[in-house]
């Protein structure tokens, strides 16, 4: 996988506010058109108020879907359906910027637990945790933004963010995946 060019980056990002203005104005999801990335990528859609404040967060960590395919699944999932928040209505989408952060394939981190945080580059990397059935998933910004955090407060906040103990990462039964994100916004 290639980085994308400034230009493809702004193009996901119309095609995000075109699906979710869809969806709220008509119920129904768009199609992609044609001419855009098509290699299958993991996508996460941010959207903030102008104030900056969190208004949804959903993705596809790993590539299942060509990429414009994921960012409409994505942009509409995080406009309507992150349970953390109220669905956006269609009357509020002009005061929230969108932003989308592409990633790259999650690479298990296989050293000893003790060396994980040598490994982890706060704003470079993001960070999934796996234990059992439960798990959690950060982007690279959420530690420059939080922070910054050392690598050891970024573990244990995608533990939170799991709702596992913070220390869950240095369980032998913990798998975690790093992955680097390229961001695009309004």
């Amino acid at each position: 996988m290639g980085r994308l060019t400034e230009k493809q980056g702004k193009a996901l990002v119309s095609l995000a506010r075109q699906a979710i203005t869809s969806y709220l104005a008509e119920g129904k999801a768009i199609k992609a058109p044609e001419g855009l990335p098509r290699e299958k990528q993991g996508v996460f859609c941010t959207l903030k108020t102008k104030l900056d404040v969190l208004r949804g967060c959903i993705g596809l960590p790993y590539p299942t879907k060509p990429l414009a395919d994921a960012v409409i699944d994505a942009a509409v999932s995080s406009a309507v359906g992150d349970p953390r928040f109220k669905p956006v209505e269609l009357d509020e989408l002009g005061d929230i910027k969108i932003e989308l952060t592409v990633l790259t394939v999650p690479e298990e981190l296989t050293c000893p637990k003790n060396d994980i945080p040598k490994n982890i580059t706060i704003g470079k990397h993001g960070l999934i945790i796996e234990q059992g059935r439960t798990g959690g998933l950060l982007l690279p910004q959420v530690a420059v933004e939080n922070g910054p955090w050392k690598p050891i407060e970024f573990l244990e906040a995608v533990c939170w963010k799991a709702g596992l103990p913070p220390h869950a990462w240095m369980d032998p039964k913990t798998k975690l995946y790093t992955f680097e994100g390229q961001i695009f916004e309004e």
